[in-house]
């Protein structure tokens, strides 16, 4: 892009609302992740990783997130459906999204 196509591009809009006066910039909108506590982020964190034996996911969540294995897929079945997971973690979300359809449909 030469000099003269970049000074012709109109500059984005600044919107500064109250509380901006220092000119930082603030995501706003569906596109915020905002919604998710730390224990949201661990959970989906958890459910990312791969697991080489049987039981060392239970155990896992048992140890590192202090829940049992029921309110664990409770807390995993509520993010899956919540905006702020699919900004978070979106091939995660989809793929157990599409996991949780293809069970569904076959009871």
């Amino acid at each position: 892009m030469g000099a003269d196509e970049e000074a012709a591009r109109p500059e984005p809009e600044r919107t500064d609302g109250p509380g901006q006066q220092d000119g930082s910039e603030q995501q706003t909108g569906p596109a915020a992740p905002a919604g998710l506590d730390a224990r949201d982020r661990a959970v989906l964190a958890l459910e990312a990783r791969s697991w080489r034996t049987a039981g060392a996911k239970e155990r896992a969540v048992r140890e590192e997130l202090g829940l049992s294995s029921t309110r664990y897929y409770q807390l995993l079945n509520g993010l899956l459906d919540r905006p702020e997971a699919l900004a978070h973690a979106p091939v995660l979300v989809n793929r157990l999204r599409r996991v949780r359809d293809a069970r569904r449909a076959a009871r």
